[in-house]
């Protein structure tokens, strides 16, 4: 590990997790006051099938925001540091929650869609802090390090559906509602934005210019399949977002329509998925990188993965499904950060920023997708999103194995 980087890591894993605590409070509210007619949100004779696909544009509104903002972002952290740029995009974030419950409270969908565009046209949150963790951290600790704030992503998982799911209960208390969860997210952001500014030092030391410009996400996706010596890495990063983008998007419309859960209970359930994220994150990954590189562990992890997603759709009963979840959990912990690891050490220290910037175009692309398709196989039937989820990362990990070459 970097020298310093012991004191600016708690800093960085606090920053992250405060910010997938107000991501994972979101959650559990999207899929009952989209689908649920009772929510107002749609014109009443709404059918489930067009309810299916308003849910599946507002849910890929934020990535296709974030496709374009996260670049230009990303750059403005390589010119004037990473500090000052998260916290800006931070700002972004606590607007877009501010909105978000306007817009639950005035039963506003022009709203709901401006606060989405708001929040990921902004939301370069994680890249920046990636790159500040690559700023700070050895070829040997970099996995390491990005598993820790895997580990961060996962609590957020655990805590903030829960959270979310029982702020938006009147059963608990008379007042909760739908948007009460969104005033704590906001509430929650802004206590970041002044960690960020009080607490997060600068770790970026060789300021570097890069050209900004909207269009910059599409000349990323293009540069990051074009190039040789990043082609395979990116064709599996797409490939990986794209799957796991089907199943996580859709999987609280999956079970709102297949087990009529509530807001409550899909938050419980997201809960659960986070437990096990951040045993695989935070209580595996370390030793096991200690073993063996993130290429090894990649030859594993996405094809265990791709089966226990398949094993999704098979339970018709919350206790099997229960079962299930973990396997799907601890593949996808372990996948993330190692993937993450091969694409920063694809490029030296001075091209973090850009090299992650790029990273986060591809998965932004490939996160834009999943939503509106799954809204159309859904229509049909409701297990298909996540069986196509399997069949991507199936492919992400025999690309791997047959074309990726680890560098001597």
């Amino acid at each position: 590990m970097a020298a310093g980087s012991r004191n600016i890591m708690p800093s960085l894993f606090l920053t992250v997790f405060i910010d997938m605590l107000g991501v994972g409070i979101i959650i559990p509210i999207l899929a009952p006051i989209m689908l649920d007619p009772s929510f107002g949100m749609l014109a009443e004779g709404a059918s489930g099938a067009q309810r299916n696909i308003a849910i599946g544009f507002l849910i890929a509104t934020y990535p296709i925001m974030q496709f374009f903002g996260a670049p230009v972002l990303g750059a403005l952290s390589d010119k004037h540091g990473r500090k000052r740029i998260l916290a800006i995009s931070l700002i972004g974030t606590l607007a877009g929650y501010l909105l978000f419950a306007y817009a639950i409270y005035i039963r506003s969908i022009e709203l709901l869609f401006i606060s989405r565009a708001l929040d990921g046209f902004t939301g370069g949150n994680i890249a920046i802090a990636m790159s500040a963790i690559s700023d700070i951290s050895t070829p040997e600790s970099k996995a390491r390090n990005f598993g820790m704030v895997g580990a961060a992503f996962g609590f957020g998982f655990v805590i903030g559906p829960y959270i979310g799911g029982k702020l938006a209960d009147p059963a608990i208390i008379s007042w909760f509602d739908a948007g009460t969860p969104l005033l704590f997210a906001a509430l929650l952001t802004l206590v970041n934005i002044l960690l960020v500014f009080f607490r997060l030092p600068e770790t970026l030391s060789h300021p570097r210019h890069s050209e900004i410009s909207l269009t910059t996400g599409i000349r990323n996706v293009v540069r990051a399949f074009a190039s040789r010596q990043t082609r395979t890495v990116f064709i599996v990063v797409f490939l990986i977002a794209l799957g796991f983008t089907f199943f996580t998007q859709f999987f609280q419309v999956f079970l709102f329509h297949k087990y009529d859960y509530t807001i409550s209970e899909i938050a419980d359930v997201f809960a659960y998925v986070g437990i096990w994220i951040v045993i695989a994150q935070g209580a595996l990954m370390r030793p096991l990188s200690r073993r063996f590189k993130a290429h090894q562990m990649l030859r594993v992890t996405p094809l265990l993965l791709s089966l226990a997603l398949f094993m999704i759709v098979v339970p018709d009963k919350t206790a099997y499904l229960l079962c299930v979840i973990p396997f799907v959990s601890l593949s996808q912990g372990l996948t993330l950060p190692n993937a993450n690891t091969l694409v920063s050490n694809s490029v030296p220290p001075d091209r973090q920023g850009e090299i992650l910037g790029i990273n986060q175009s591809v998965s932004s692309f490939a996160m834009s997708i999943p939503p509106i398709m799954a809204a159309y196989l859904t229509n049909i039937d409701i297990h298909l999103p996540t069986i196509t989820a399997s069949v991507l990362i199936f492919l992400a990990w025999l690309v791997y194995m047959v074309f990726y070459r680890p560098s001597a």
